[in-house]
């Protein structure tokens, strides 16, 4: 069996994305890593080539015309996904700001074989936890994607759906999954307060267009506001151990007082029931559980 990973990253080191520790997370799994680089000059090239001598880098300039929707993302998830030779099996992608627990390691390498020759399954899904504000605290509000798929079988007739979030396969088909309970850990929110602000304020040019961004970084400079999130828990659990020393390098502070929280009654209904069943219910779904 053989397995690739893929992933795309631009202005890596400039926005604080951790990319090193996403690409280490899933080098254990992979023969080797197909990185689709952005056109940037912060570093990040050369930080992505001082990983791992697995490490396979395609220069990519992200297309101008694709500043909706973050329409972007997805064709440079595909430009790496297409790179990746006809005799792997199994492609893991990972995004920038996500970190594959290894705890899950060997129960996704028994996956992949049991699996790999079933023309019935298309993909393995994994569990997913929303860091937001600090590595302390993750996201509790139902508007936390709870799953998605991050493992696909080598065929080219799958593509990145929409910004980049899953996958679909021709006629917008989507993929049929088996579930998992490895976990990736998403830290597109844990940042420094001044890098996020920054960030978002560059981000919105992908979804909203160039004169979005512009009018962003008119109006929002300096930190980020943390404070304005909906719900949170306390992490008690263990990060990534790739993460360890990212996470001894923190140097700002985030606090939030969790008794105000503020769930809309949709949010009460919803995780209600799921404490009551052990399921979350009417959660969009982009993919067909197997």
């Amino acid at each position: 069996m053989k397995v690739s990973g893929f992933t795309f990253i631009k202005n890596a080191v400039k926005y604080q994305y951790p990319i090193a520790e996403a690409i280490r997370s899933i080098l254990p799994l992979c023969d080797e890593v197909i990185v689709a680089v952005g056109d940037c000059s912060d570093g990040t090239r050369e930080l992505v080539a001082s990983i791992d001598q697995k490490i396979k880098i395609i220069d990519t300039i992200w297309d101008e015309n694709l500043k909706q929707g973050g329409r972007v993302l997805a064709a440079e998830t595909d430009k790496a996904f297409h790179a990746i030779g006809e005799d792997v099996d199994w492609c893991v992608y990972i995004q920038g700001d996500e970190v594959l627990h290894e705890d899950g390691l060997k129960e996704i390498q028994q996956a992949m074989l049991q699996w790999k020759d079933d023309k019935n399954i298309d993909g393995l899904l994994l569990n997913y936890k929303h860091f937001y504000g600090s590595y302390d605290y993750v996201g509790a509000s139902t508007s936390w994607y709870p799953k998605e798929i991050r493992i696909i079988k080598n065929n080219k007739k799958i593509y990145s759906y929409r910004d980049a979030q899953g996958f679909r396969k021709e006629d917008d088909k989507k993929l049929r999954v088996k579930a998992l309970q490895a976990s990736m850990f998403h830290y597109g929110w844990v940042r420094e307060p001044k890098v996020m602000q920054a960030k978002q304020n560059n981000s919105s040019r992908f979804w909203h267009g160039d004169a979005s961004s512009e009018e962003a970084e008119k109006n929002y400079s300096g930190d980020f506001d943390y404070s304005q999130i909906d719900a949170l828990e306390k992490f008690t659990g263990k990060h990534p151990a790739v993460m360890q020393p990212l996470i001894d390098t923190m140097n700002w502070t985030f606090s939030y007082d969790l008794s105000y929280n503020n769930y809309t009654l949709k949010d009460r209904i919803k995780l209600f029931l799921e404490k009551l069943t052990g399921k979350r219910f009417f959660d969009y779904q982009n993919y067909i559980l197997v």
